[in-house]
C-alpha cells in the first residue's frame, strides 16, 4: 500500500476531459433533482391520494428497490461498454420520469419511479466508472467529487422550482413533466461521448467477461464484501437524512410549504461549497481521513435536522443534513472504482453497491416507517440513524486501503 504522502503533481485536463467532466456533471445533476423531488412531493402525493403519514416510508422504500435492480444494467457496462450503457440509462430514465407525471394511482406511480430509479442509478454508477477511468490519478478524486457535487445543483434547482410547480394546475405531477426537457437535450448531447480507453483495451484483449458470478471466484470477492458492508451502513442514515425532512418540518415543527421550500433552497446553496470541496479534500488528505471528516460532520448535521426547533436553527442544520446525504458518495464511489480492475470494475461496483450495499438504502425508509407507525414521532427515529455514520468511519479504516494518488492499475491489484 502506498503511504498518504508522496502525491504526484497534478496533471492538466485535456479538452476532451473538460468536456467529459461537464457532460457527466450535467447527467448527474438529475440524480439530485430526482432524489429531492420525491422528498418534496411526498406530503402532496399522500394528500392527493388519501394516504396516511406512515405510507411515506413504504413508498420511498419500495421505489428504492429500483436501486438494487440497477445491478443488472451496471453489470452490463463490463460487456456492452461504458458509453453504450450510459446512453441507455439516460433514455430509460427520461421516459420513466415523464410517465410518472401521468400515474393514475399510487401503485403505478411507485412502479414508474422504481423503473426510473433503475436507469438513474445505472447512469450514476457508470458515470463514476467513466470518471475514474478517464481522469488522471492526481485529479481522480476531484473529478468524481465535482460530478457528485453537481447532484446538489440538481437539488437546488428542484428546491427552487417545486414550490412553484406545486401551485400549478398539475400540482406534484408537473415536477416530473419539467424534468423531461433537459433530459431529452442531454440524450442528444451524449453523441460525442467516447468509450473509455481502458475498457476499449480490455475488450480488444479479450479480458471482459459476461459470467455473472465469475468475480466471486477471484480475490476481489473480499473487496466486494468489504465495500458492501460500508455502503450498507452509510446508506441507512444518508437515505433518511432528507427524504423525511419535509414531513418532519411540517408535521412536527409547524413549518409551512413555503418555509420548507425556502429552507431547502437556502440549505442546498449553503451545502454546495462543502460538497464541491469533498473531492479536493480526499485528493489532499486521503480517502480515509476524508471519510472521517465527512461522516463526522454529516452525523452531527443529521441529528440537528431532526432535533432542533425554529426556522433558522433547522435551516442551518439542514445544510449539514444535505451534506450528510451526499458527501460520503465521492469517497465510496472512488473506492468502488479504484479497487477493481477494468475487467471487473462494473461487476465490483454492481455487486458491492447496487445489489448488496443498497439493501441498507431500501431497508432504511421501511424501518423508519415501521417505527414511526408505532411511536407516532418522526424526528427522534431519523436522528438516531446518525450512529451509523460513526460506525462507517471505523469500517473504512478497518477494511479499506489508502488509494489516493495511485493509478488504477496499482489500486486494483488483487488482494491475496
Amino acid at each position: 500500500m502506498a503511504s498518504d504522502g508522496d502525491k504526484p503533481a497534478k496533471e492538466k485536463l485535456t479538452s476532451y476531459q473538460r468536456r467529459l467532466l461537464l457532460f457527466l456533471s450535467v447527467a448527474t445533476f438529475f440524480e439530485g433533482y430526482d432524489f429531492l423531488a420525491l422528498a418534496q412531493i411526498l406530503p402532496n402525493l399522500r394528500d392527493d391520494m388519501g394516504l396516511p403519514v406512515e405510507s411515506g416510508g413504504y413508498i420511498v422504500g419500495t421505489i428504492n428497490i429500483g436501486t438494487i435492480l440497477a445491478f443488472w444494467i451496471v453489470r452490463r457496462a463490463d460487456v456492452w461498454g461504458r458509453a453504450r450503457v450510459l446512453t441507455i440509462t439516460i433514455a430509460g430514465y427520461t421516459i420513466a420520469t415523464f410517465a410518472s407525471g401521468f400515474a393514475p394511482d399510487v401503485y403505478s406511480f411507485i412502479g414508474l419511479q422504481l423503473v426510473a430509479r433503475i436507469f438513474l442509478l445505472g447512469e450514476w454508477a457508470v458515470s463514476m466508472m467513466i470518471a475514474a477511468e478517464e481522469f488522471p490519478a492526481s485529479r481522480r478524486g476531484f473529478a468524481i467529487g465535482v460530478v457528485q457535487a453537481c447532484s446538489s445543483l440538481g437539488s437546488i434547482f428542484c428546491a427552487g422550482v417545486v414550490p412553484l410547480l406545486l401551485k400549478t394546475e398539475y400540482g406534484w405531477r408537473s415536477v416530473y413533466f419539467v424534468a423531461v426537457v433537459p433530459l431529452v437535450i442531454l440524450a442528444f448531447a451524449r453523441r460525442n461521448l467516447k468509450e473509455t480507453e481502458r475498457f476499449t483495451q480490455a475488450k480488444e484483449s479479450g479480458e471482459t467477461t459476461e459470467h455473472l458470478f465469475a468475480i466471486w471466484k477471484t480475490p476481489y470477492a473480499k473487496r466486494i464484501i468489504a465495500l458492501a458492508v460500508i455502503w450498507f451502513v452509510a446508506y441507512i442514515p444518508a437515505q433518511n437524512a432528507v427524504a423525511f425532512w419535509k414531513d418532519f418540518a411540517v408535521n412536527e415543527r409547524g413549518l409551512t410549504d413555503g418555509e420548507v421550500g425556502l429552507a431547502i433552497s437556502i440549505a442546498a446553496v449553503g451545502a454546495m461549497p462543502l460538497l464541491f470541496a469533498v473531492g479536493w479534500l480526499i485528493d489532499q488528505v486521503g480517502r480515509r481521513k476524508g471519510a472521517a471528516v465527512v461522516f463526522t460532520v454529516g452525523g452531527f448535521g443529521l441529528v440537528g435536522c431532526y432535533t432542533l426547533h425554529g426556522f433558522i436553527p433547522l435551516t442551518t442544520a439542514l445544510i449539514f443534513g444535505i451534506f450528510s446525504a451526499s458527501a460520503y458518495l465521492p469517497i465510496l464511489n472512488a473506492y468502488s472504482s479504484e479497487l477493481f480492475p477494468t475487467k471487473w470494475r462494473g461487476a465490483g461496483f454492481a455487486w458491492s453497491n447496487n445489489l448488496l450495499g443498497r439493501l441498507g438504502y431500501v431497508a432504511g425508509p421501511y424501518v423508519v416507517g415501521l417505527i414511526v407507525a408505532q411511536t407516532g414521532v418522526l424526528g427522534p427515529v431519523v436522528a438516531s440513524t446518525a450512529l451509523f455514520n460513526f460506525a462507517a468511519i471505523g469500517l473504512v479504516y478497518l477494511l479499506l486501503p489508502e488509494t489516493t494518488g495511485r493509478e488504477l492499475e496499482d489500486t486494483s491489484m488483487a488482494v491475496h
